[in-house]
């Protein structure tokens, strides 16, 4: 009799992606290349793709099936770094991939369109199904969406999903607009808002961890959690895309998404089953618990910065304002940290500090729980004898979780000093994680939303985002500056100290 090892999670596997097509708009550019494409490859890879799945590119360069093919070749070549690149498994992949040249705000193109689905429809069996992703520009979300429409696209003999990655809107009332243009061809239960941060698998096991274990779930509130730390930190700079960066800022474009959703994965209350609007109702619950600031409370709570010339690695590199396409007055920020508090009987008064930025030391994002301190100090010592019990749920590079506590040295006396526990999901499991991408996509085209934002999220992340964006554009103060390689601006580390605390340095 073979027993079963229960560290092998076979029912992952068991997950193919059924018969429909993949349209993307915007196929030529950057997010396919180095992210879409390469997680169909490897759901190639692993056998997960049915036989009757096509994707269609669609972008405004001129191109055949088969230049296409090539491209996309060279794409995953270059990308998959953790796959091997198999010619046999890649010539099967190629043979559903296709090439549309159209321009999203010619309406000829989604009768082209059209007619390519039907075509496919015929020759891979898919179904009808057909799942449109917006990897393009923001401003080509609804121009997109109305083409789709004009052309009858939003629905057929099969389900019609759409994928829209972030930014969703630029402030609540733009949130808002995008959403009825999307409503009036898919119905909201059939648009993905995608964030790839709850598609990592540390995001996902925030919820196994809490909500799967007994010994956990007692302390996870204000009696015993003192504070929380939510990081997000890049080593580069805005890369070459300094033009598109200075329209959207560290708190849109992190802070108001990615480490909003993070903090009400890791909030929320117990759903009432894992079904996708049990999961995604807590969420929303959590998010629209958190406290909008006040005016008077917005500078104080919150901190915005940009960063200067600087070493990063050893090598000098340039500040923001230096940065191709930056405008040498831009104030938009490349750094932000906010205090956020959750009005609820589970996490009243407990500070969560959000922090992301550019040109920081290291790349690392993680959660980091403090729990409170022993009621009585019994044990006489140094200072490291109280050091804070932590909980640190690392996020990338290095998936994981680390539990800190106090115990004595070995030797005579009670000297004590912080020991961890570490649980990492490389050597724990020998296989390798699957990428966000790969498991939103795979999430989409099975049609299980439970990791994708509703725009009840997103409406509630505005709510409290937009305030901090219309404080700091009317004050006068400039925004402080930090150096390129440094943990941000002193201002932040300010911040915490009023309360007591100091910022950890992962």
């Amino acid at each position: 009799m073979t027993l079963a090892n229960p560290f092998r999670d076979d029912l992952r596997f068991e997950r193919r992606v059924p018969e429909c097509a993949l349209v993307i708009f915007g196929a030529t550019g950057d997010l396919n290349r180095r992210k879409l494409m390469p997680a169909l490859y490897r759901l190639a890879y692993d056998r997960r793709l049915s036989a009757g799945f096509a994707v269609i590119g669609v972008s405004r360069t001129p191109m055949s099936d088969d230049q296409f093919r090539e491209k996309m070749r060279d794409a995953v070549q270059h990308f998959s770094e953790d796959t091997e690149f198999s010619p046999e498994v890649w010539d099967a992949f190629a043979r559903c991939l296709y090439y549309l040249p159209g321009d999203i705000g010619d309406a000829d193109a989604y009768s082209r369109l059209a007619a390519k689905l039907a075509e496919i429809d015929k020759t891979h069996h898919t179904g009808g199904n057909v799942l449109f992703y917006l990897s393009t520009q923001p401003s080509q979300y609804a121009p997109a969406v109305r083409g789709l429409g004009g052309a009858d696209l939003g629905q057929g003999s099969g389900w019609r999903r759409l994928v829209v990655e972030k930014p969703f809107g630029h402030d609540l009332a733009s949130a808002r607009a995008l959403s009825e243009q999307l409503h009036h061809v898919f119905r909201e239960s059939d648009v993905y808002r995608i964030d790839h941060y709850l598609g990592k698998e540390t995001v996902q096991n925030i919820l196994a961890f809490r909500f799967a274990n007994g010994i956990f779930e007692p302390l996870w509130n204000r009696r015993y959690v003192n504070h929380v730390q939510i990081t997000a930190a890049e080593s580069i700079g805005v890369e070459g895309r300094g033009a598109y960066y200075q329209e959207a800022g560290a708190l849109a474009d992190m802070i108001q998404n990615h480490l909003l959703q993070v903090m009400a994965t890791m909030a929320m209350e117990p759903s009432a089953s894992f079904q996708a609007d049990a999961v995604r109702d807590e969420r929303s619950k959590l998010l629209r618990s958190i406290r909008p600031m006040k005016p008077g409370e917005i500078l104080s709570n919150s901190v915005l910065g940009q960063y200067g010339p600087g070493r990063v690695g050893g090598a000098p590199v340039p500040g923001f304002h230096q940065e191709p396409g930056v405008e040498p007055q831009s104030r938009t920020e490349t750094y932000a940290a906010v205090t956020f508090f959750i009005e609820n009987w589970r996490w009243a008064g407990v500070p969560f500090y959000l922090r992301s930025g550019k040109r920081l030391p290291k790349r690392v994002s993680e959660i980091a729980i403090q729990f409170n301190a022993a009621p009585l100090a019994i044990f006489n010592g140094a200072a490291e004898n109280t050091a804070p019990n932590l909980l640190i749920v690392r996020i990338q590079p290095e998936e994981g979780i680390s539990l800190k506590f106090l115990s004595k040295r070995p030797g005579s006396g009670m000297n004590l000093r912080p020991v961890s526990m570490d649980f990492s999901y490389g050597s724990s499991f020998g296989e390798r994680s699957p990428s966000a991408y790969e498991t939103l996509l795979l999430d989409a085209m099975l049609g299980d939303a439970t990791l994708y934002t509703r725009q009840d999220m997103v409406e509630a992340s505005w709510a409290v985002v937009e305030p901090i964006q219309k404080a700091w554009r009317e004050s006068n103060t400039d925004l402080p500056a930090y150096p390129a390689g440094s943990w941000g601006p002193p201002a932040a580390d300010e911040m915490l100290a009023r309360r007591g605390h100091v910022w950890r340095k992962p």
